[in-house]
């Protein structure tokens, strides 16, 4: 048969050929992947892509904040080009698919157009954002939270890593500070393919999830602040017991986003007691909150919420509780064409879907709030991410991709 844009599909094997090579830059004996950004393992990374694209014929620039940008002409270069990407740093136990699925998907989409000897109308434009994951550097999605304007370069470039390297020193050290001002790149629209990271697909037997709200996001840092004393001479009722009272905050968050629920989430994902030992009752902890909805009120209540337990529960246990509201995301509402796009290639290909809203933060929810942008969803195995259990099927992935590529052909459309 031969190869038209409305027959094409990507290379199911050389795709999953790809994955699996990739996950050496980081790999980790129980088959995931630790590659944190602007580590070593990411500059390798980042090398292999580079040349990868270039080999397919892109033109590759990055900007300030390492934001790699893989260009692809079209037959009409006054237009801003269909961006297609993810990216490719990871949590410090993650897997093989979160982000680099949808970097590695849209390298298959150019490399299947090439094959196909197919112009685009449009010209096409991969990314690989820096520090989606936010394990290192805070916040996470920092790189296209910057492109848009959210942060400013400056204040990117001074946050700094628990082992005190800032951004900057980081960029340097892997030689990835480029000279492209960081939100210079124009896009006509921007796709986004990425692995669920939650069961509803798989468990409904869906292939394809057509992404059309993302959760906004409530980060804190909080801090409790009692009193150390000595774990067998001080009576209980005497105590001003940090950590007792976290585990009060813990129950309240998990009270609070089951109450507001089913569209409402809440993790308290880190506490750290300063000098901690077996026989002192622990005086001070610093922990963090993530609060979570597709719904910008029920996120109004889960702030209101959180605070006002906060505020009993802090004299109750004579202690003080500082709880600093450190980053908020809106609810992401993706763009309702492009959303549209991905359906109908969904539904052309013959791939069962359904809508859905991305449980986690995505570089494409920052994008949607300038540029028009869509998401697609696959199913990764029991829902499991940010673990290096993290795994998704071959046939998902190339399905996945072969939707990426109809959407963005949808898009750039065909050149005659």
């Amino acid at each position: 048969m031969t190869k038209t844009a409305s027959n094409l599909q990507i290379d199911s094997s050389r795709l999953w050929d790809t994955i699996v090579s990739t996950a050496q830059f980081g790999g980790t004996p129980k088959g995931g992947v630790k590659r944190l950004t602007l580590s070593a393992e990411d500059k390798q990374v980042r090398d292999w892509f580079r040349q990868a694209c270039e080999q397919a014929g892109l033109e590759v620039s990055i900007d300030s904040l390492g934001n790699m940008f893989a260009l692809r002409k079209g037959r009409d270069m006054t237009k801003p080009p269909i961006g297609l990407g993810s990216h490719l740093d990871t949590q410090p136990t993650g897997g093989k698919f979160d982000g680099i699925l949808g970097t590695l998907a849209a390298l298959e989409v150019i490399r299947t157009l090439n094959d196909a000897g197919i112009e685009t109308e449009l010209p096409l434009c991969i990314t690989n954002w820096t520090n989606e994951e936010g394990s290192r550097f805070a916040p996470a999605m920092m790189g296209s939270a910057a492109f848009v304007g959210d942060f400013t370069v400056e204040d990117v470039l001074s946050r700094k890593d628990a082992a005190g390297i800032s951004v900057a020193e980081a960029l340097d050290s892997i030689g990835y500070r480029g000279n492209k001002p960081v939100g210079a790149q124009p896009f006509t629209g921007f796709i986004e393919l990425h692995i669920e990271q939650g069961p509803i697909l798989e468990a409904e037997g869906k292939t394809i999830g057509v992404v059309d709200h993302g959760q906004g996001v409530l980060w804190y840092d909080g801090k409790i602040t009692g009193f150390e004393s000595h774990a067998g001479s001080t009576p209980m009722h005497l105590r001003r017991d940090a950590l007792a009272t976290l585990s009060e905050i813990v129950l309240a968050v998990e009270k609070i986003a089951t109450e507001l629920g089913p569209n409402a989430v809440g993790t308290v994902g880190e506490a750290v007691i300063a000098s901690p030992s077996r026989n002192v009752i622990p005086g001070e902890i610093a922990f963090t909150i993530d609060m979570r909805s597709a719904d910008a009120t029920i996120m109004d209540q889960l702030d209101q919420r959180l605070r006002a337990a906060v505020a009993e529960i802090a004299p109750r246990r004579k202690v003080e509780v500082a709880l600093d509201l450190v980053w908020r995301k809106e609810p992401t509402h993706f763009d309702p064409a492009l959303v549209g796009s991905v359906e109908s290639a969904a539904n052309a290909l013959g791939y069962q879907n359904r809508r859905i809203t991305s449980g986690a933060g995505h570089d494409a929810c920052n994008l949607n709030t300038r540029i028009p942008t869509a998401m697609i969803f696959v199913p990764c195995k029991d829902g499991i991410s940010h673990n290096e259990l993290e795994d998704a099927t071959q046939p998902d992935c190339a399905a996945g991709a072969n939707v990426l590529l109809h959407t963005v052909l949808s898009l750039a459309g065909v050149a005659k």
